[in-house]
């Protein structure tokens, strides 16, 4: 046990300097000719991370997307084996923390399958439902005159030529855009909305969570939950989050993360490392992909390094709390 617990700790302090290092190279033999004639005899490929393996930064886009590709369909269940079954407690307060207002513009990245989505639009209308009277007539004339004076912007819900479901919107009414790179987490995302009868303040987009094909200063707020661990460029994934936010508009991030107390984080460990792709063999026959799903989260950064990748994105008031001891964390930043 003591002998796992030091390799776990050399895993991760020979990660974080990886991390900081931002990306790798490699040089492998290559016998390409140029017109000249001449060789060349090393060609540079870079490299990240897929779970604790070393692969070129191609290749972990393709496994990525071929695990979330293979889970899509068992989304839920994932998450309550990754989670000992309480990351709906997580989504609902994460909810509650953005606390988002009626009129919100809210993209949710790597989102496909609709739980933050959902969350929203019911958190929303619950808002609009206890207002006040004289703020329903308010809100309600505010969204008339906006109506009548044409005012209203379009979210494009297809990228690559994938098919959306377009959706016109006035800026007093709350809407939000999921976001995935995946397009079977799309579609489930869309079978979900239409089993629960959800048709409006939604619209769907593919697209790269590190290059959103969407104009800058779009939205309100921005969220990504249990997603940004998979990508290949964490830091142009926070780029991009600022990017597209509005001045004032609020980042946030729900992530595993890392537990600081020595016994507990050896007995999610265990858990991890021993139950978990046990789980995944027995309950979806998939053994290989809870298992990256588990190694991805040792090597996504700790609260206080995530915290500085917040800030240099150009976040403010960055904050982050801990959730059950930190096996998940909420981070948080506005762009003023």
């Amino acid at each position: 046990m003591m002998a796992a617990s030091l390799t776990r700790r050399t895993l991760w302090k020979h990660y974080k300097l990886f991390y900081r290092k931002s990306v790798s190279f490699v040089s492998v033999s290559a016998n390409h000719t140029s017109e000249n004639g001449n060789k060349k005899t090393k060609e540079d490929i870079r490299t990240t991370h897929f779970g604790f393996e070393t692969v070129a930064e191609k290749e972990k886009e393709d496994r990525v997307h071929e695990v979330f590709q293979n889970v899509a369909t068992r989304y839920d269940m994932m998450n309550d084996a990754m989670s000992v079954g309480i990351h709906r407690l997580w989504k609902d307060y994460f909810m509650s923390k953005l606390s988002p207002l009626p009129g919100t513009e809210l993209i949710d990245v790597a989102g496909g399958t609709g739980d933050i989505a959902f969350r929203f639009l019911k958190y929303v209308e619950s808002q609009q439902q206890s207002a006040k009277p004289e703020d329903k007539y308010n809100m309600s004339r505010s969204i008339e005159s906006s109506s009548d004076s044409g005012s209203s912007s379009t979210n494009s819900d297809s990228a690559s030529g994938d098919e959306g479901v377009s959706e016109t919107h006035t800026s007093s009414e709350s809407h939000v855009t999921v976001c995935d790179i995946n397009q079977s987490m799309l579609d489930v995302g869309k079978m979900r909305a239409k089993e629960n009868g959800i048709y409006h303040g939604i619209s769907w987009l593919k697209g790269n969570a590190e290059c959103l094909p969407v104009k800058d200063n779009t939205f309100d707020a921005y969220t990504i939950a249990f997603g940004i661990r998979n990508c290949t460029h964490i830091d142009k994934v926070v780029s991009e989050a600022y990017r597209v936010l509005r001045p004032g508009g609020h980042f946030m991030c729900l992530e595993f993360s890392q537990i600081h107390y020595p016994f507990l984080q050896r007995l999610y460990d265990a858990y991890s490392f021993q139950v978990i792709p046990v789980l995944g063999q027995v309950l979806a026959r998939d053994w290989k992909s809870y298992q990256y799903l588990v190694e991805s989260i040792r090597q996504f950064p700790d609260q206080e390094d995530f915290k500085d990748l917040i800030k240099s994105a150009g976040f403010c008031n960055v904050t982050y709390e801990n959730l059950t001891f930190g096996v998940a964390a909420i981070h948080s930043g506005f762009k003023l």
